[in-house]
């Protein structure tokens, strides 16, 4: 309001220091005065009144109450000052420019003018001339032309202010959503039991939850960008600090996608196991952008299973004493056979039998509880491993009525240890023989490549459904049928023999159905370590 009253406040007040220097006799005047005293009031009026807490735009009052002040100026100053009414274009700019009440601006730019100009025009009358006339009628027609000129400049860019006021309107309206929606994810990702942060490619944090931001104060970490810095992140030993570059986020923002990746964060009491998995961020164009990491808190798991080997393992061996003590004594009793009755050599041997099966047992159990099975592989002639096996269980064949056969080229070179490998292969062994009880045939065939070796172990046996194929690996996993068919077994043989393999960096697989037998596949490394040994586990 006060910068629209503005130039026009300042003409006049130019007016009315300059009246009693040149126009002295004006101060007589006193239409003249009063226009003075009306543009000073209307200013005064713009700083005082409470324009903005009014209703229906009254503030237009002010330039409607220009003209009359102007006309006061005007015919107060004629005939000295007869181009005062050129004032009046100022209240004609603000109306016009406002874009309001655009009849009533158009009339008033029209008539405003008019009636200044007409009190000095009646005096001459009834002797008008033509220049009167033109006076009269040619000034507001003026001013009606200075309105629609602006109006129409000023048009377009009314439209472009509604337009960005509807936008601006709009992106507030997006601009709360998506603070809404910011706080709803936080409170959702704190509200979670893992830590999760998704950073930027330099490593600078974009989102972060609670518990992940826990983990890096247990960790030491104070800096804003992940990866620098001194750090208190642990390999699995506890104790050796991993580099800079094999953090879990360190290796996320390099594009590496992992999971179960196991590292001890902070030292001391608030030691935590924490179990890490990553994925990356990839714009459209296939550009890495980020990553996210997912921490999740194991320590309670890991120590659980430390403790539950540790109990394995010393029950195993409380166990073995006694066990190689009775099957040793009962091996002496058994060699003065011919000073026993048959009906206690009979009994003894069932005590030999089933201490022996009891021993196995336990050393299954030591050996399924050992996180880290020591594996020392080296090259070996697998054919030769082949063919203790089958001589081992040959005896075993013959009483089930079971035709073993081996199809494997000698030598067959492996990096392999012969001794776990050996184990491994009488496990496949024994346990076709035990799920064959109607007789049939074991294969043992060979397949050699550049960088692999695959054995294979088929029979013709009872055979596994599709579900029990998938699960025949797991630990203590026995199929009904087993159970049904009262076949011994404590169902750790398999599990046992994938540890094997997988120590190798190998695989093992099993294909099978109801009613025609199991193949079981062991892939081992032909010439030196996999490529799981040369690179860090995640």
């Amino acid at each position: 309001m006060v910068l629209c009253q503005l130039p026009l406040t300042l003409l006049v007040a130019a007016l009315a220091v300059a009246t009693p220097f040149a126009w002295p006799v004006l101060l007589h005047s006193t239409l003249y005065m009063a226009g003075i005293a009306l543009h000073a009031l209307l200013f005064l009026a713009c700083f005082l009144v409470p324009w903005e807490r009014l209703e229906h735009r009254p503030y237009l009052l002010i330039p409607v109450l220009d003209f009359a002040a102007v006309g006061l100026l005007r015919n107060g100053a004629a005939p000295l000052l007869p181009g005062l009414a050129v004032l009046v274009v100022f209240p004609v700019i603000w109306l016009s420019a406002s874009g309001m009440l655009a009849r009533s601006g158009l009339i008033l730019s029209f008539a405003g003018p008019l009636f200044i100009m007409l009190p000095s025009a009646l005096e001459r009358l009834p002797h008008w001339t033509a220049a009167d006339i033109t006076t009269v009628i040619l000034f507001p027609l003026m001013m009606l032309a200075v309105s629609l000129a602006i109006r129409f400049a000023s048009s377009g860019l009314r439209v472009q202010q509604r337009e960005l006021a509807r936008k601006d309107a709009e992106l507030r309206s997006l601009l709360r959503q998506s603070r809404e929606r910011e706080e709803l994810l936080q409170t959702v990702l704190d509200a979670t039991d893992v830590g999760i942060a998704a950073v930027d490619r330099s490593g600078k944090f974009l989102v972060s939850n609670n518990r992940q931001r826990t983990f890096r104060r247990v960790t030491g970490a104070d800096d804003a960008v992940a990866g620098q810095g001194k750090q208190l992140v642990f390999g699995q030993d506890k104790t050796t600090l991993l580099p800079a570059d094999r953090r879990p986020i360190s290796r996320a923002i390099a594009g590496e996608s992992f999971s179960d990746y196991l590292v001890w964060a902070g030292e001391g009491q608030e030691q935590r196991a924490v179990s890490t998995a990553a994925r990356p961020l990839v714009a459209e164009d296939g550009r890495l952008t980020g990553a996210v990491v997912v921490y999740n808190d194991v320590t309670g798991w890991v120590e659980a299973l430390a403790a539950n080997q540790e109990l394995v393992s010393n029950v195993s061996h409380e166990f073995k004493s006694p066990l190689n003590s009775i099957i040793g004594n009962v091996d002496l009793v058994l060699d003065e056979v011919a000073a026993l009755p048959p009906h206690l050599v009979r009994r003894l041997e069932v005590v030999q039998r089933n201490s022996e099966r009891l021993l196995a047992l336990v050393s299954d159990l030591s050996a399924t509880a050992s996180t880290a099975l020591n594996v020392h592989p080296k090259r070996t002639d697998l054919a030769s491993v082949v063919e203790t096996s089958i001589g081992s269980a040959q005896a075993l064949a013959d009483q089930s009525g079971i035709e073993l056969a081996a199809d494997v080229p000698a030598p067959l070179w492996a990096y392999a240890d012969p001794l776990r490998i050996g184990q491994a292969l009488d496990n496949l062994v024994s346990n076709a023989i035990k799920y064959s009880p109607d007789g049939g045939r074991i294969s043992i065939r060979a397949q050699a490549g550049s960088r692999w070796v695959q054995l294979s172990v088929s029979d013709t046996g009872m055979g596994l459904g599709a579900v029990d194929s998938a699960r025949v690996f797991q630990r203590f996993f026995r199929t009904e049928a087993a159970r049904s068919a009262s076949i011994a077994g404590a169902g750790l043989g398999l599990s046992i023999t994938k540890m094997i393999v997988e120590g190798h960096g190998g695989t093992i697989s099993c294909e099978s159905a109801k009613g025609e037998g199991s193949t079981f596949t062991l892939t081992l490394p032909a010439d030196g370590p996999a490529a799981a040994f040369q690179e860090p586990a995640v």
